[in-house]
């Protein structure tokens, strides 16, 4: 064996307390590794699990399921810059034009829902997912607390009553798609919405408070003058934001339009949200990082679609 090798396997085990023979003995044993095994292909395929017949239910399973896939992939990311110190400008551009490019991906991949599904099987098999929701994907809420500051995401119509020193249980009942799950009106919660508040909200308040200060705005915030004024940095910002809040969104907004608005009259989504004012931009005005936006640039977002 290289001697080098050797040396570096011994320095690495000897920093555990265990003995570098032991674990090269186990090599001896060991099977090589195929794809299929380190994939986990087999257990991966088995995941998709139908509750109809049609067949196209198979492709809203799947697509979701790469999705949240993505989803975790920007969230490790997110969570490298949150969790180093010291951040290179360069180092923090490059994160975030990563996540920009997963949500590319998931913003030019929203063809395979539009294009991809018969709409008189979704419209057959979407009543036996009720009263499950796409707001429920507790993934992509973890991306939204990680990217802002938590005022970024109250819903618009009660932004200027919360302030820094509201707490974590007011803020969190004044999120933005809070919406999705109540009555526009009365406030009224949903099923959808109690139970994946009974699943995740003690999760949520506990990622929050690590983001409070660990979130992407406020690790941008927190750099050298200089390094807050160099534009790739800038630009990558922006683009994320923009892709993030606007373009995945309104691709999201056109395939539910496509699917739920027939006849000229809009139905409900499996959840019973009022889809359209929580999901348009336009409603809730979704900014991650409103310095970098100029006011007329607020003023309009979402409106020239």
């Amino acid at each position: 064996m290289n001697s080098k090798i050797n040396d570096q396997l011994k320095e690495k085990y000897d920093s555990i307390n265990q003995d570098v023979d032991t674990h090269l003995e186990g090599l001896l044993h060991s099977k090589p590794i195929n794809y299929w095994d380190y994939i986990q292909t087999d257990a991966l395929l088995s995941l998709q699990v139908q509750r109809t017949v049609f067949p196209d239910e198979n492709v809203f399973i799947m697509y979701h399921q790469i999705s949240e896939l993505l989803f975790k992939m920007i969230l490790s990311e997110i969570e490298q810059l949150a969790k180093t110190e010291h951040i290179s400008v360069d180092v923090f551009t490059d994160k975030i034009m990563r996540v920009s490019r997963y949500f590319d991906v998931l913003t030019s991949s929203f063809s395979i829902m539009k294009d991809g599904m018969d709409v008189e099987q979704y419209n057959k098999f979407r009543t036996t997912l009720t009263p499950a929701s796409g707001f429920q994907s507790a993934q992509y809420r973890k991306i939204e607390f990680a990217s802002t500051e938590l005022i970024n995401l109250i819903d618009n119509r009660f932004r200027k009553t919360i302030n820094k020193n509201s707490s974590y249980e007011h803020a969190f009942e004044h999120l933005y798609w809070q919406a999705a799950g109540k009555d526009f009106k009365t406030g009224k919660k949903t099923y959808t919405l109690t139970a994946f508040e009974a699943r995740y909200k003690e999760e949520f308040i506990r990622f929050t408070k690590f983001y409070q200060f660990n979130n992407l705005y406020s690790k941008f915030k927190s750099l050298p003058p200089e390094a807050r004024e160099y534009k790739p940095l800038i630009d990558a910002m922006r683009h994320y934001d923009y892709t993030v809040n606007i373009k995945w969104v309104m691709a999201h907004y056109t395939t539910a339009n496509h699917y739920l608005n027939i006849g000229g009259k809009t139905a409900e989504a499996t959840g019973g949200s009022e889809w359209v004012k929580y999901m348009h931009p336009k409603y809730q005005k979704r900014i991650f990082f409103p310095d970098l936006w100029t006011e007329n640039e607020i003023a309009t977002w979402g409106t020239d679609l």
